[in-house]
Protein backbone atom coordinates (compact mmCIF):
# COMPACT_ATOMS: atom_id res chain seq x y z
CA UNK A 1 0.00 0.00 0.00
CA UNK A 2 1.19 3.21 -0.75
CA UNK A 3 1.72 5.86 1.88
CA UNK A 4 1.10 9.43 0.17
CA UNK A 5 0.37 9.31 -3.55
CA UNK A 6 -2.01 10.76 -5.80
CA UNK A 7 -3.08 8.96 -8.57
CA UNK A 8 -5.66 9.53 -11.90
CA UNK A 9 -9.53 8.94 -11.28
CA UNK A 10 -9.96 5.40 -10.75
CA UNK A 11 -12.71 5.07 -12.88
CA UNK A 12 -10.64 6.17 -15.89
CA UNK A 13 -8.03 4.10 -17.62
CA UNK A 14 -5.56 6.00 -18.53
CA UNK A 15 -4.08 5.59 -22.52
CA UNK A 16 -0.80 6.64 -23.46
CA UNK A 17 0.16 8.69 -26.21
CA UNK A 18 1.44 7.32 -29.24
CA UNK A 19 3.61 7.93 -32.23
CA UNK A 20 2.17 7.22 -35.70
CA UNK A 21 0.19 4.71 -36.17
CA UNK A 22 -0.35 1.21 -34.20
CA UNK A 23 1.85 -1.95 -35.62
CA UNK A 24 2.32 -5.27 -34.93
CA UNK A 25 4.99 -5.94 -32.00
CA UNK A 26 7.53 -7.57 -34.25
CA UNK A 27 10.95 -8.84 -33.30
CA UNK A 28 12.19 -6.08 -35.19
CA UNK A 29 9.71 -3.11 -34.18
CA UNK A 30 10.77 -4.56 -30.42
CA UNK A 31 14.60 -3.98 -31.42
CA UNK A 32 13.74 -0.44 -31.76
CA UNK A 33 12.05 -0.06 -29.10
CA UNK A 34 14.26 -1.82 -26.31
CA UNK A 35 17.22 -1.70 -27.99
CA UNK A 36 20.25 0.23 -29.84
CA UNK A 37 22.66 -0.11 -32.54
CA UNK A 38 25.18 -1.67 -30.28
CA UNK A 39 22.44 -4.01 -28.23
CA UNK A 40 20.09 -6.83 -28.57
CA UNK A 41 19.74 -8.02 -25.63
CA UNK A 42 18.15 -6.93 -22.12
CA UNK A 43 19.71 -7.89 -18.61
CA UNK A 44 18.11 -10.91 -16.59
CA UNK A 45 17.31 -10.60 -13.21
CA UNK A 46 20.31 -10.59 -10.64
CA UNK A 47 18.32 -14.04 -9.14
CA UNK A 48 18.65 -15.84 -12.71
CA UNK A 49 22.33 -14.32 -13.48
CA UNK A 50 24.08 -17.47 -12.65
CA UNK A 51 22.23 -19.10 -16.17
CA UNK A 52 22.72 -16.34 -18.48
CA UNK A 53 22.77 -11.99 -18.04
CA UNK A 54 21.07 -11.75 -20.85
CA UNK A 55 17.46 -12.33 -22.79
CA UNK A 56 17.73 -11.45 -26.43
CA UNK A 57 14.53 -8.71 -27.02
CA UNK A 58 13.31 -10.48 -29.88
CA UNK A 59 12.53 -13.96 -27.42
CA UNK A 60 9.78 -11.42 -26.25
CA UNK A 61 7.67 -11.46 -28.95
CA UNK A 62 4.61 -12.41 -28.63
CA UNK A 63 3.97 -11.61 -24.98
CA UNK A 64 2.68 -8.84 -22.95
CA UNK A 65 5.04 -6.53 -21.99
CA UNK A 66 4.77 -3.92 -19.20
CA UNK A 67 7.50 -1.05 -19.62
CA UNK A 68 8.24 -0.33 -16.30
CA UNK A 69 9.23 2.89 -15.19
CA UNK A 70 10.90 3.54 -11.93
CA UNK A 71 13.64 4.79 -9.35
CA UNK A 72 14.99 3.29 -6.22
CA UNK A 73 15.29 6.98 -4.30
CA UNK A 74 11.53 7.40 -4.35
CA UNK A 75 9.44 5.77 -1.57
CA UNK A 76 6.05 5.37 -3.71
CA UNK A 77 8.37 3.05 -6.72
CA UNK A 78 9.74 1.39 -4.28
CA UNK A 79 6.40 0.47 -2.21
CA UNK A 80 4.67 0.01 -5.77
CA UNK A 81 7.86 -2.67 -6.62
CA UNK A 82 6.96 -4.79 -3.88
CA UNK A 83 3.18 -5.23 -5.46
CA UNK A 84 4.28 -5.41 -8.38
CA UNK A 85 6.54 -8.17 -7.51
CA UNK A 86 4.09 -10.46 -6.24
CA UNK A 87 2.02 -10.06 -8.85
CA UNK A 88 4.45 -10.70 -11.42
CA UNK A 89 5.45 -14.08 -9.78
CA UNK A 90 2.21 -14.79 -9.23
CA UNK A 91 1.25 -14.63 -13.19
CA UNK A 92 4.64 -16.53 -13.92
CA UNK A 93 4.14 -19.37 -11.73
CA UNK A 94 0.14 -19.68 -13.40
CA UNK A 95 2.26 -19.38 -16.88
CA UNK A 96 0.85 -16.66 -17.74
CA UNK A 97 2.43 -14.65 -21.20
CA UNK A 98 3.91 -11.85 -19.21
CA UNK A 99 7.34 -9.80 -19.29
CA UNK A 100 8.12 -6.45 -17.43
CA UNK A 101 11.11 -4.44 -18.16
CA UNK A 102 12.73 -2.21 -15.69
CA UNK A 103 13.53 1.52 -17.34
CA UNK A 104 15.60 3.23 -14.46
CA UNK A 105 15.74 6.81 -12.93
CA UNK A 106 18.26 5.89 -10.52
CA UNK A 107 21.07 8.77 -9.96
CA UNK A 108 23.95 6.09 -10.39
CA UNK A 109 25.17 2.75 -11.21
CA UNK A 110 25.23 1.30 -7.34
CA UNK A 111 21.62 2.56 -6.94
CA UNK A 112 20.51 0.84 -9.96
CA UNK A 113 22.15 -2.10 -8.85
CA UNK A 114 20.89 -2.21 -5.38
CA UNK A 115 17.58 -1.83 -6.91
CA UNK A 116 17.42 -4.15 -9.31
CA UNK A 117 19.00 -6.95 -7.37
CA UNK A 118 14.82 -7.85 -5.43
CA UNK A 119 13.65 -7.20 -9.20
CA UNK A 120 13.02 -10.98 -11.25
CA UNK A 121 12.18 -9.22 -14.47
CA UNK A 122 14.32 -7.47 -17.24
CA UNK A 123 16.21 -4.05 -16.98
CA UNK A 124 17.30 -1.52 -19.52
CA UNK A 125 21.36 -1.46 -19.00
CA UNK A 126 21.77 1.86 -16.60
CA UNK A 127 24.38 2.53 -19.07
CA UNK A 128 21.75 3.00 -22.16
CA UNK A 129 20.71 6.88 -21.58
CA UNK A 130 19.13 7.17 -25.34
CA UNK A 131 17.42 4.20 -24.83
CA UNK A 132 16.00 5.11 -21.90
CA UNK A 133 15.62 8.63 -22.76
CA UNK A 134 13.64 7.81 -25.86
CA UNK A 135 11.26 5.03 -24.02
CA UNK A 136 10.68 8.28 -21.89
CA UNK A 137 9.59 10.82 -24.28
CA UNK A 138 7.26 7.71 -26.29
CA UNK A 139 5.21 6.86 -23.64
CA UNK A 140 5.64 10.81 -21.89
CA UNK A 141 6.14 9.51 -18.67
CA UNK A 142 5.90 12.65 -16.03
CA UNK A 143 5.95 11.00 -12.87
CA UNK A 144 6.47 7.75 -11.80
CA UNK A 145 6.23 4.98 -10.98
CA UNK A 146 4.33 4.04 -14.17
CA UNK A 147 3.69 0.82 -15.97
CA UNK A 148 2.98 0.53 -19.81
CA UNK A 149 1.42 -2.21 -21.32
CA UNK A 150 2.08 -3.50 -24.59
CA UNK A 151 -0.17 -6.18 -26.12
CA UNK A 152 1.72 -8.61 -28.62
CA UNK A 153 -0.73 -7.71 -31.54
CA UNK A 154 -0.57 -3.64 -31.22
CA UNK A 155 -3.06 -3.28 -33.81
CA UNK A 156 -5.58 -0.79 -31.50
CA UNK A 157 -4.25 1.87 -29.78
CA UNK A 158 -7.47 1.32 -27.22
CA UNK A 159 -6.43 -2.23 -26.57
CA UNK A 160 -2.84 -1.36 -26.41
CA UNK A 161 -1.44 1.17 -23.59
CA UNK A 162 -3.06 1.54 -19.94
CA UNK A 163 -1.78 3.14 -16.61
CA UNK A 164 -0.54 -0.01 -15.74
CA UNK A 165 0.18 1.03 -11.92
CA UNK A 166 -3.41 1.77 -11.17
CA UNK A 167 -4.33 -1.72 -12.97
CA UNK A 168 -2.14 -3.49 -10.78
CA UNK A 169 -3.27 -1.56 -7.36
CA UNK A 170 -6.88 -2.19 -8.11
CA UNK A 171 -7.23 -5.72 -9.23
CA UNK A 172 -3.94 -7.68 -9.26
CA UNK A 173 -3.21 -10.76 -11.41
CA UNK A 174 -6.90 -10.29 -12.17
CA UNK A 175 -6.00 -7.24 -14.31
CA UNK A 176 -4.21 -10.14 -16.87
CA UNK A 177 -4.01 -9.78 -19.80
CA UNK A 178 -4.69 -5.99 -19.86
CA UNK A 179 -7.36 -5.97 -22.41
CA UNK A 180 -10.08 -3.61 -23.08
CA UNK A 181 -12.46 -6.45 -23.19
CA UNK A 182 -11.08 -7.60 -19.68
CA UNK A 183 -10.86 -4.06 -17.76
CA UNK A 184 -14.54 -3.76 -19.26
CA UNK A 185 -15.47 -6.80 -17.96
CA UNK A 186 -13.65 -5.96 -14.19
CA UNK A 187 -15.45 -2.44 -13.80
CA UNK A 188 -19.15 -3.80 -14.85
CA UNK A 189 -18.19 -6.94 -12.17
CA UNK A 190 -17.21 -3.90 -9.69
CA UNK A 191 -20.04 -1.88 -10.57
CA UNK A 192 -22.06 -4.52 -9.69
CA UNK A 193 -20.66 -4.86 -5.82
CA UNK A 194 -20.71 -1.70 -5.21
CA UNK A 195 -24.50 -1.15 -5.98
CA UNK A 196 -24.84 -4.37 -3.70
CA UNK A 197 -23.06 -3.36 -0.81
CA UNK A 198 -24.18 -3.63 2.47
CA UNK A 199 -21.72 -2.62 5.95
CA UNK A 200 -21.94 -6.72 6.41
CA UNK A 201 -20.62 -7.44 3.51
CA UNK A 202 -17.64 -5.16 3.67
CA UNK A 203 -16.85 -6.06 6.95
CA UNK A 204 -17.61 -9.60 7.09
CA UNK A 205 -16.44 -12.72 6.09
CA UNK A 206 -17.13 -16.85 5.86
CA UNK A 207 -14.90 -17.70 9.41
CA UNK A 208 -16.17 -14.02 11.06
CA UNK A 209 -19.09 -11.52 11.99
CA UNK A 210 -17.77 -9.67 14.33
CA UNK A 211 -15.25 -6.57 15.27
CA UNK A 212 -13.16 -5.87 18.29
CA UNK A 213 -13.34 -3.35 20.61
CA UNK A 214 -10.60 -1.69 22.82
CA UNK A 215 -10.15 -4.51 24.84
CA UNK A 216 -9.09 -6.67 21.46
CA UNK A 217 -10.93 -9.74 23.37
CA UNK A 218 -14.61 -8.41 23.19
CA UNK A 219 -16.06 -9.37 20.14
CA UNK A 220 -18.76 -6.94 18.71
CA UNK A 221 -21.36 -8.25 15.47
CA UNK A 222 -20.86 -6.39 12.50
CA UNK A 223 -24.59 -5.77 12.19
CA UNK A 224 -24.47 -4.07 15.34
CA UNK A 225 -23.60 -1.01 12.72
CA UNK A 226 -26.29 -1.42 10.37
CA UNK A 227 -28.35 1.85 10.49
CA UNK A 228 -24.93 3.91 11.58
CA UNK A 229 -22.83 6.22 9.55
CA UNK A 230 -19.41 4.38 9.85
CA UNK A 231 -15.82 5.42 9.00
CA UNK A 232 -13.13 2.87 7.68
CA UNK A 233 -9.38 4.24 8.85
CA UNK A 234 -6.83 2.50 7.16
CA UNK A 235 -4.29 3.07 8.83
CA UNK A 236 -0.72 2.10 10.25
CA UNK A 237 1.51 2.85 13.46
CA UNK A 238 4.86 2.96 11.33
CA UNK A 239 3.44 5.60 8.89
CA UNK A 240 4.20 9.17 10.14
CA UNK A 241 0.83 11.07 8.67
CA UNK A 242 -1.45 8.32 10.51
CA UNK A 243 0.28 8.59 13.67
CA UNK A 244 0.09 12.81 13.43
CA UNK A 245 -3.63 12.17 12.03
CA UNK A 246 -4.60 10.03 14.40
CA UNK A 247 -5.47 12.40 17.47
CA UNK A 248 -6.67 15.06 15.23
CA UNK A 249 -9.43 11.99 14.50
CA UNK A 250 -10.37 10.80 17.31
CA UNK A 251 -10.75 14.30 18.94
CA UNK A 252 -12.80 14.57 15.78
CA UNK A 253 -14.63 11.18 16.96
CA UNK A 254 -15.48 11.84 20.48
CA UNK A 255 -16.94 15.92 19.39
CA UNK A 256 -19.29 14.38 16.77
CA UNK A 257 -20.32 11.25 19.24
CA UNK A 258 -21.03 13.58 21.65
CA UNK A 259 -23.46 16.35 19.57
CA UNK A 260 -25.11 13.25 18.38
CA UNK A 261 -25.92 12.21 21.73
CA UNK A 262 -27.12 15.58 22.62
CA UNK A 263 -29.05 15.69 19.77
CA UNK A 264 -30.56 12.21 20.61
CA UNK A 265 -32.71 10.61 17.86
CA UNK A 266 -30.91 7.43 17.45
CA UNK A 267 -28.47 8.92 14.81
CA UNK A 268 -24.69 7.31 15.43
CA UNK A 269 -21.12 7.41 14.49
CA UNK A 270 -18.57 4.50 14.06
CA UNK A 271 -15.31 4.14 13.12
CA UNK A 272 -13.58 0.86 12.28
CA UNK A 273 -9.95 0.23 12.40
CA UNK A 274 -8.08 -1.60 9.09
CA UNK A 275 -4.51 -2.27 9.80
CA UNK A 276 -1.70 -1.90 7.69
CA UNK A 277 0.98 -2.34 10.77
CA UNK A 278 3.37 -5.04 10.15
CA UNK A 279 3.16 -7.11 13.46
CA UNK A 280 0.70 -7.78 16.30
CA UNK A 281 2.66 -5.82 19.18
CA UNK A 282 2.69 -2.51 16.78
CA UNK A 283 -1.46 -3.64 16.02
CA UNK A 284 -2.16 -3.82 19.49
CA UNK A 285 -0.08 -0.29 20.70
CA UNK A 286 -1.71 1.38 17.51
CA UNK A 287 -5.61 0.42 18.36
CA UNK A 288 -4.88 0.75 22.16
CA UNK A 289 -4.87 4.70 21.58
CA UNK A 290 -8.17 4.20 19.54
CA UNK A 291 -11.79 4.72 21.30
CA UNK A 292 -13.63 2.87 18.24
CA UNK A 293 -13.54 -0.59 16.48
CA UNK A 294 -11.09 -2.81 14.86
CA UNK A 295 -10.97 -5.37 12.45
CA UNK A 296 -8.81 -8.42 13.76
CA UNK A 297 -5.12 -7.84 12.76
CA UNK A 298 -4.39 -9.65 9.20
CA UNK A 299 -7.59 -10.52 8.70
CA UNK A 300 -8.28 -10.67 4.83
CA UNK A 301 -11.16 -8.60 4.82
CA UNK A 302 -8.47 -5.72 5.46
CA UNK A 303 -6.54 -6.28 1.66
CA UNK A 304 -9.83 -6.73 0.52
CA UNK A 305 -11.48 -3.14 1.56
CA UNK A 306 -8.32 -1.62 0.63
CA UNK A 307 -8.63 -3.59 -2.87
CA UNK A 308 -12.12 -2.77 -3.42
CA UNK A 309 -11.92 0.85 -2.45
CA UNK A 310 -8.43 1.45 -4.67
CA UNK A 311 -6.76 2.65 -1.62
CA UNK A 312 -3.52 4.21 -2.73
CA UNK A 313 -2.33 5.85 0.12
CA UNK A 314 -2.74 5.76 4.01
CA UNK A 315 -4.11 7.48 5.98
CA UNK A 316 -7.14 6.98 4.62
CA UNK A 317 -10.75 7.68 5.89
CA UNK A 318 -14.02 6.04 3.53
CA UNK A 319 -17.49 7.10 5.06
CA UNK A 320 -20.27 4.54 4.65
CA UNK A 321 -23.81 5.75 5.06
CA UNK A 322 -26.59 4.39 6.97
CA UNK A 323 -27.66 2.73 3.92
CA UNK A 324 -24.65 1.01 3.72
CA UNK A 325 -23.35 2.86 0.34
CA UNK A 326 -20.14 4.45 -0.03
CA UNK A 327 -20.72 8.27 0.92
CA UNK A 328 -17.11 9.49 0.06
CA UNK A 329 -13.46 8.23 0.31
CA UNK A 330 -12.12 11.90 1.43
CA UNK A 331 -13.20 11.61 4.60
CA UNK A 332 -10.00 12.29 5.80
CA UNK A 333 -9.79 15.58 3.71
CA UNK A 334 -13.00 16.54 4.89
CA UNK A 335 -12.28 16.33 8.39
CA UNK A 336 -8.66 18.63 8.14
CA UNK A 337 -11.52 20.78 6.08
CA UNK A 338 -14.16 21.40 8.28
CA UNK A 339 -13.51 19.36 11.41
CA UNK A 340 -16.77 18.08 13.15
CA UNK A 341 -18.74 19.99 10.61
CA UNK A 342 -18.19 17.79 8.01
CA UNK A 343 -20.20 15.13 9.54
CA UNK A 344 -22.03 13.40 7.68
CA UNK A 345 -20.06 13.88 4.91
CA UNK A 346 -22.63 13.72 2.15
CA UNK A 347 -22.23 16.04 -1.12
CA UNK A 348 -25.38 18.31 0.29
CA UNK A 349 -23.52 18.55 3.81
CA UNK A 350 -20.22 19.29 1.79
CA UNK A 351 -22.20 21.77 -0.29
CA UNK A 352 -23.62 23.74 2.29
CA UNK A 353 -20.28 24.13 4.20
CA UNK A 354 -18.47 26.03 0.86
CA UNK A 355 -21.25 28.37 0.77
CA UNK A 356 -20.73 28.65 4.36
CA UNK A 357 -16.42 29.53 3.71
CA UNK A 358 -17.96 31.01 0.54
CA UNK A 359 -20.12 34.00 3.06
CA UNK A 360 -17.43 33.93 5.94
CA UNK A 361 -14.60 35.07 3.25
CA UNK A 362 -16.86 37.95 2.34
CA UNK A 363 -15.73 39.81 6.12
CA UNK A 364 -12.36 38.84 5.77
CA UNK A 365 -9.18 41.54 5.18
CA UNK A 366 -8.10 41.58 1.76
CA UNK A 367 -4.57 41.05 2.85
CA UNK A 368 -3.21 39.86 5.77
CA UNK A 369 0.88 39.99 7.84
CA UNK A 370 1.30 36.55 9.61
CA UNK A 371 3.08 36.45 12.78
CA UNK A 372 6.12 33.97 11.42
CA UNK A 373 5.89 35.40 7.80
CA UNK A 374 7.81 38.33 6.67
CA UNK A 375 5.91 38.75 3.14
CA UNK A 376 2.60 40.39 3.38
CA UNK A 377 -0.12 37.76 2.76
CA UNK A 378 -2.89 37.71 -0.31
CA UNK A 379 -6.40 36.42 0.34
CA UNK A 380 -7.08 34.44 -2.81
CA UNK A 381 -9.52 31.46 -3.70
CA UNK A 382 -9.73 28.70 -6.36
CA UNK A 383 -11.12 31.34 -8.69
CA UNK A 384 -8.12 33.86 -7.97
CA UNK A 385 -5.06 32.05 -7.75
CA UNK A 386 -5.47 29.44 -5.16
CA UNK A 387 -6.38 25.90 -4.58
CA UNK A 388 -6.10 23.14 -2.55
CA UNK A 389 -3.03 23.32 -0.34
CA UNK A 390 -1.04 22.20 2.93
CA UNK A 391 -1.37 25.38 5.11
CA UNK A 392 2.35 26.04 6.26
CA UNK A 393 0.91 26.92 10.38
CA UNK A 394 -0.84 23.90 11.07
CA UNK A 395 0.18 21.29 8.17
CA UNK A 396 -3.18 20.81 7.62
CA UNK A 397 -5.07 19.98 4.00
CA UNK A 398 -6.88 23.16 2.56
CA UNK A 399 -8.59 24.18 -0.09
CA UNK A 400 -10.82 26.87 -1.14
CA UNK A 401 -10.13 30.14 0.40
CA UNK A 402 -6.53 30.86 1.67
CA UNK A 403 -4.01 33.68 2.78
CA UNK A 404 -1.23 33.27 0.22
CA UNK A 405 2.29 34.85 -0.23
CA UNK A 406 2.52 36.29 -3.89
CA UNK A 407 6.10 36.13 -3.37
CA UNK A 408 7.35 32.72 -2.28
CA UNK A 409 4.03 31.00 -2.43
CA UNK A 410 3.48 30.43 1.34
CA UNK A 411 0.04 29.19 2.45
CA UNK A 412 -2.08 29.46 5.45
CA UNK A 413 -5.83 29.29 6.58
CA UNK A 414 -7.40 31.55 7.00
CA UNK A 415 -8.31 30.60 10.41
CA UNK A 416 -4.56 29.91 11.11
CA UNK A 417 -3.92 33.60 10.46
CA UNK A 418 -2.63 35.43 13.70
CA UNK A 419 -2.15 39.23 12.38
CA UNK A 420 0.56 41.60 12.82
CA UNK A 421 2.37 44.51 11.68
CA UNK A 422 4.99 43.97 9.19
CA UNK A 423 7.56 45.01 11.60
CA UNK A 424 5.97 41.97 14.00
CA UNK A 425 6.27 39.80 11.34
CA UNK A 426 9.80 40.12 10.75
CA UNK A 427 10.40 40.22 14.09
CA UNK A 428 8.55 36.51 14.88
CA UNK A 429 10.59 35.12 12.20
Amino acid sequence: MKVEMNYNDSNNLVQAPTNGDSEKLSPSTLSSLLGSKDRDYLLCSTAAAAETDQVKISDLEGKVIGIYFSANWYPPCRNFNRVLIGVYEQLKSNGSNFEIVFVSSDEDLDAFNSYRENMPWLSIPFSDLETKKALNRKYDVESIPCLVILQPDNTKDDDTYYDGVELIYRYGVDAFPFTKEKLDELRREEKRKHDSQTVTNLLTNPERDYLLDQTITRKVPVDSLKGKTVGLYLSAQWCMPCVEFTPKLISIYQKIKQALQEKGGGEDFEIVFVSNDRDQSSFESYFGTMPWLALPFRDPTARTLAKYFDVQWIPCLIIIGPDGKTVTKQGRNLINLYQENAYPFTDAKVESLEKEMEEAAKSLPRSEYHAGHRHLLTLVSEGSGGGPFICCDCDEQGSGWAYQCLECGYEVHPRCIRAVTPQSSIEDR
